[in-house]
């Protein structure tokens, strides 16, 4: 029995129509589409009929070139019923190319934790000072996450969404996990650093950009996102810094980073 071969095709509603039939071309392995009947006439001429992927970005807008190239898929699967075609919206992240330079590529998000790419992240740690000690907000992640579900980690985290950048992902995230709205002006960044691990089928390869965040927060008004969140405390950083690898704190916190607040504090 022969195993058709998947294509995966990528289609941005943030892309130009460019982009969106160039995508498909090279998914496709044709030379160029400038509009929806050459991929029709290409699909009808092929040697062999294979299954395929459409990965569509989540974006609530509106972008002809997506269904203009979904249509032809989904007449082509109606008219071959040996061929598979499968569509999913899902978010897209931008990617990191290797000279750690945020590129104007992006990919659905699954894709990129199952091939390992290199992605952008944002975290900010919000910080205050009491007496001689630094204190840094601890959020502990909820226990129906993918990756080290009830760890204690950093203040916030996320990635950056196809056409974002790190400044403006940050102000959103801390908006979105913790109701706290900031603005990007009073963020402090204080480094970068590379971040790769593997938890079961998630290749979960970072790009982070850290950062201070220090005004007053009011701890009555924060509102944890719950899917993401369960609870937050705060922890003085030497302090959480002696008690890193004991099995009673669980925690995904990078050493690094506690290392980059105090050099930014003292």
């Amino acid at each position: 029995m022969q195993v058709s071969q998947t294509i995966e095709i990528y289609l941005s509603r943030l892309a130009t129509a460019q982009e969106n039939y160039r995508r498909t071309a090279a998914a496709l392995g044709a030379e160029k589409f400038s509009g929806a009947d050459e991929v029709e006439a290409f699909l009808k001429n092929a040697d062999h009929k294979f299954d395929y992927d459409i990965y569509i970005s989540d974006e609530e807008q509106e972008c002809t070139s997506v269904d203009e190239i979904t249509s032809v898929f989904r007449a082509f699967a109606e008219d071959n019923e040996d061929v598979r075609v499968t569509f999913t919206e899902e978010e897209f992240l931008n990617l990191v190319d290797n000279g750690c330079r945020l590129t104007e590529d992006s990919k659905p998000r699954s894709l990129v934790h199952r091939d390992g790419d290199l992605h952008p992240a944002v975290h900010v740690w919000i910080i205050k000072r009491r007496d001689m000690g630094v204190y840094v907000l601890l959020q502990k992640r909820a226990d129906m996450k993918d990756t080290d579900p009830g760890c204690y980690d950093v203040s916030v985290a996320g990635h950056l969404s196809q056409g974002n950048e790190f400044r403006s992902a940050a102000v959103r995230e801390t908006a979105e996990e913790l109701g706290i709205k900031i603005h990007g002006s009073q963020l402090r960044h204080i480094g970068n650093l590379s971040s790769h691990t593997v938890t079961g089928d998630i290749d979960d390869n970072e790009y982070v950009a850290v950062y201070i965040y220090r005004e007053p927060v009011d701890e009555d008004g924060i509102s944890l996102q719950q899917e993401e969140v369960s609870e937050v405390c705060w922890a003085e950083v030497d302090e959480l810094l002696a008690v890193m690898d004991d099995e009673d704190f669980p925690n995904c916190i990078d050493v690094r980073e506690l290392v980059m607040i105090k050099k930014a504090v003292f």
